[in-house]
């Protein structure tokens, strides 16, 4: 079973997230919106299949990456969300939260050994 299949996103926390969001606009043409930057591409083996990787700052009281005390998560796309986390289970790995299902895909968060939060992503069609 594929596990990890790309990077679905990279998720940030800082004292002034629209600051921020200015700064990589300004400096490095990265335009950021409501739910931050997202870079469209193409599966290489499969060009007719779309994707896509987030970019997003949050506030630094920001919850979301809870419990995790780290600023930043990582959210990781995957195959077969509901298959890997029946093999997480059995490995022993820190599950945060229960499967949430959205229009673009189902999630789950997930902790590595050293307390770094992961989300998982399995992407629902195609990203436009």
């Amino acid at each position: 079973m594929k596990k990890v299949t790309g990077l679905g996103g990279v998720f940030f926390k800082c004292e002034d997230p629209q600051k921020m969001n200015d700064w990589y606009a300004k400096n490095l043409g990265l335009e950021a919106g409501e739910y931050g930057a997202t870079f469209k591409w193409r599966e290489l083996d499969h060009p007719s299949v779309k994707g896509a990787t987030a970019w997003c700052t949050f506030p630094r009281d920001s919850e979301y990456f809870n419990p995790s005390v780290k600023p930043f998560m990582i959210n990781y796309r995957v195959e077969n969300l509901v298959a890997l986390v029946e093999e997480l289970k059995k490995d022993n790995v820190t599950i945060v939260d229960e499967i949430s299902e959205y229009d673009y895909g189902k999630f789950i968060h997930v902790l590595d050994p050293e307390g770094n939060i992961i989300e998982l992503w399995e992407p629902i069609g195609d990203l436009e």
